[in-house]
């Protein structure tokens, strides 16, 4: 695991945007840019403008809020799924899918109501960077450019994020895809890991919905507010799974310098 410096936090300033919004996904402006600058977003009303507020070639116009979290935030508890597969943190196996399409499954339970739980995917080359700034998925950015990773919020009660994942149009240049979770605004509002309980990732065959690996976190430390939580990663032509399970004292935007997106 690398060392990480801790609570690495910087605004994307106006020159920045131009690189994050080169291409499709969600349009960054002076107003909305707070997605990546940790202030609180509202996810349902973001949905509601992803469904209705098409513009232009596609883009999606996605609006910040400045309510409460105890206001805007449902806090959904799940049942913990049958993880048949489970691995152990550090362990890495292989995942044999059916097709070229699995889902990755998110989940987790909170011990304090104002924790705002996401998850989010770097799509990394052999370098350990993004491909490109827009080969980040998360809740303000649904999609890889080319489609082949796709972020939904489905609350379940099971499951409640889940990525869409189909290796035959991935981007030849992704050698891995990292996922962490993370928690919105943790910095300034003293939140951590240890409010959090049942946090899990579950790989699963596309095809016929049966696991192939899973990781249920264990360790919930006061001093972290990131998870990484697993990554898949094409080993000798063949895919794997990595139940990672490390935490650092970063915020979104600061993962985001970590793994080579552009914030300035």
């Amino acid at each position: 695991m690398s060392n990480f410096v801790m609570n690495i936090t910087k605004p994307i300033d106006a020159g920045s945007l131009a690189n994050l919004n080169q291409k499709k996904g969600i349009v960054l402006t002076g107003e909305n840019v707070s997605i990546l600058n940790t202030s609180y977003y509202k996810k349902k009303d973001a949905a509601s403008l992803q469904n209705n507020g098409v513009e232009g070639d596609g883009q999606k116009n996605i609006q910040t809020g400045s309510t409460s979290k105890s206001e805007s935030v449902n806090i959904k508890h799940i049942t913990l799924p049958s993880l048949t597969k489970k691995v152990s943190k550090g362990q890495k196996v292989p995942i044999n899918f059916s097709s070229k399409k699995i889902k990755v499954n998110f989940g987790w339970n909170v011990n304090n109501p104002a924790c705002d739980v996401d998850v989010s995917a770097f799509l990394l080359s052999g370098s350990g960077k993004v491909v490109g700034d827009d080969y980040f998925v998360f809740y303000g950015q649904k999609s890889s450019p080319e489609k082949s990773v796709l972020f939904k919020n489905v609350e379940t009660a099971n499951v409640l994020e889940v990525f869409d994942i189909d290796t035959g149009i991935l981007n030849p240049s992704v050698a891995k895809i990292v996922f962490v979770m993370t928690i919105n605004d943790a910095l300034e509002n003293s939140l951590n890991f240890s409010m959090l309980k049942d946090a899990y990732i579950q790989i699963v065959d596309s095809v016929n919905n049966t696991e192939l690996a899973s990781f249920l976190v264990e360790e919930y430390y006061n001093n972290i507010n990131s998870m990484m939580m697993g990554e898949i990663y094409l080993h000798n032509g063949a895919w794997k799974f990595n139940a990672i399970g490390n935490g650092v004292n970063k915020d979104l935007a600061g993962l985001c310098e970590f793994y080579g997106v552009a914030v300035e």
